[in-house]
């Protein structure tokens, strides 16, 4: 399986003391791209467990779709 996923970020995420969970005493990193709060895991990848092995996906909206194909900006323009 294959995920679009677009993200905004353009530099690390440094993590400090109150990124520690209080009760479980652990920090996790999402590693789906789906998370709202991101790059900290929310429990998004559960939506992904029945994604097919050869089919791409993307997430808008909480709504998943099949991805036909990625056409990419120089393939629009015609170069």
């Amino acid at each position: 399986m294959t995920r679009l996923v677009e993200l905004d970020g353009t530099g690390p995420r440094k993590l400090d003391p109150s990124d520690v969970d209080d009760e479980k005493g652990d920090v996790a990193i999402c590693q789906c791209g789906l998370s709202d709060s991101f790059p900290f895991c929310d429990g998004s990848h559960r939506r992904t467990e029945d994604e097919a092995e050869a089919e791409t996906y993307v997430y808008r909206d909480g709504e998943r779709a099949v991805v036909d194909r990625v056409v990419t900006a120089e393939e629009a323009d015609g170069e």
